[in-house]
Formats: structure tokens, sequence, C-alpha cells
């Protein structure tokens, strides 16, 4: 498929995912947004690659919201629509069952600060700034930010960004858990890639279903959680990774896993 609104490229078992929007700040009209599902559908499918780094273009924004000018002509019907047709495109990048890793360079506002919550863990420059504006706006969000932060971050502090819409810095998203580290603007994809590397280096199977655990856990009582633990860990010991891991251990030698 060829992308007009964001850049694909594969390196090194890395997917890099650029939303290349630098002149509106890399703004999510849906057409960017569709773009962004058939990319993630085409990596998921791609066994080769195990990780993924997302980002925008310019130095700037990561994305800076939603294309207001798309979201202007919404009423009671298409708007229902149109937040579901975003949220199912998150929701493919959250259970993609391989890492994506966000790196945050600049504005991430509305529909940015909700495609990084979307992400497996989120990496931010020292400069940037996130936020969910849109009550400024006469809306509020619908790309999942009213679901996934207060997850994140807790009730408090999420309704505290959703009610008052102002932005916050890359140190204080630090702090209260938004973001998992902040890095100088430089070193954002290269620290991006470190992590890619460590992961890579471990058993696919067991990364991804690592990843479900927490997902799906998230959701059910502790009981249920670790009901899905041992099912998922009962799994992983059928692998021939497990095999593997195990033998190569016993042996101190690298571990050669193949994903199956």
């Amino acid at each position: 498929m060829t992308y007009e609104n964001i850049l694909l490229e594969k390196k090194n078992a890395i997917a890099y995912v650029t939303v290349n929007r630098p002149k509106v700040l890399n703004a999510l009209n849906m057409a960017t947004m569709e773009e962004l599902g058939a990319a993630f559908s085409e990596i998921k499918a791609d066994a080769a690659i195990r990780v993924v780094i997302l980002t925008g273009a310019g130095e700037k924004a990561f994305v800076a919201g939603a294309d207001i000018g798309e979201l202007a002509k919404q009423d009671a019907v298409s708007g229902k629509e149109y937040a579901h047709r975003g949220q199912a495109v998150l929701d493919l990048i959250e259970n993609l069952g391989k890492p994506v890793i966000a790196c945050i360079n600049g504005f991430a506002l509305g529909g940015g600060c909700e495609l990084a919550l979307a992400c497996t863990m989120r990496l931010a420059s020292d400069n940037a700034r996130l936020g969910q504006p849109e009550v400024k706006l006469g809306i509020i969000p619908g790309y999942g930010g009213t679901q996934r932060l207060p997850r994140l971050v807790g009730k408090g502090l999420a309704l505290q960004m959703v009610l008052s819409g102002e932005m916050i810095s890359a140190q204080e998203a630090h702090r209260m858990g938004l973001v998992n580290e902040v890095v100088a603007a430089a070193e954002l994809v290269p620290r991006a890639e470190a992590i890619a590397t460590k992961i890579i280096a471990n058993a696919p199977l067991a990364v991804q279903y690592a990843m479900e655990a927490v997902n799906k856990g998230m959701e059910m009582t502790l009981a249920e959680g670790l009901f899905l633990e041992a099912s998922l860990f009962g799994v992983c010991c059928a692998t021939e990774d497990k095999k593997e891991g195990t033998a190569a251990f016993l042996e101190k030698r690298a571990a050669a896993f193949k994903g199956r």
C-alpha cells in the first residue's frame, strides 16, 4: 500500500511508523487514521517485525490533535461513528501482540495524546507537551482518553487533565506516570531503539503473552487475572522457545528464539 499521510520503514526487526503531516503538526484526519490502521495491520502480519517505534514528522509535534475541520462537521450519528473508527485503530495498536514505543517529540494533544496512550510505552523529549484539550472545543476525548488515561495515571489526575484541558510538561507527565522516560530530543529514537533491542533479544511469544496478560488482566479481578496468567504461562511452557530458553540458560549460551 502507498501511504500519503504516514511513513513506514522496516529495519533490523523494527518498524518505524511516522505520522507525516508536519505542516499541520501531524493532525489526525480520518485518512491518516485509516493509513495507521493499514500500516499496523501489515506490521501485525509481518513475522519479521518484533517492535514498532511510532513518532511524528518534524521537531514540533508528535501529533497535535485531531483535524478540527473534520470535527466541526460531525453530528450525533456521524460523531459516534467517527469515534468508533478511531478507537478501532488504537485498539489494534494496543493489542498488536508486538510492543509499540511512542516517541513523543513535541506536542501530543487530544487524539495525539490518545494515540500515545494506546502504545505499550511512551518516551518523551524534554520539550514535549501533553494534554486532552477537547473540552475547550465543546467535546470530550473520543479515542480512548477518558478510559486509558485514568487506568494509567489514576482517576484524579486524569480528570484534572481532561476537565481543565490544560497541557502538561514532559517532566510532569513523567512524574504522574504518563510517560516512562524523558530524554533529550536527539536521544528519543536512539533510546527507543535501545529498548527495542533488549525486547527483540527475548522470546517473541513470551513477549506477546506477557503483554496480553497485562492488557487483559487490567480489566479483571485479581483472581481472574491470576488465572489468565497461569493459563498463558502454561501455553508458553509448550513452545519451542521455552525449551530453547531453558536449555540455553542451563548450557550457559545465548538463546536462539524462533517464535514457535
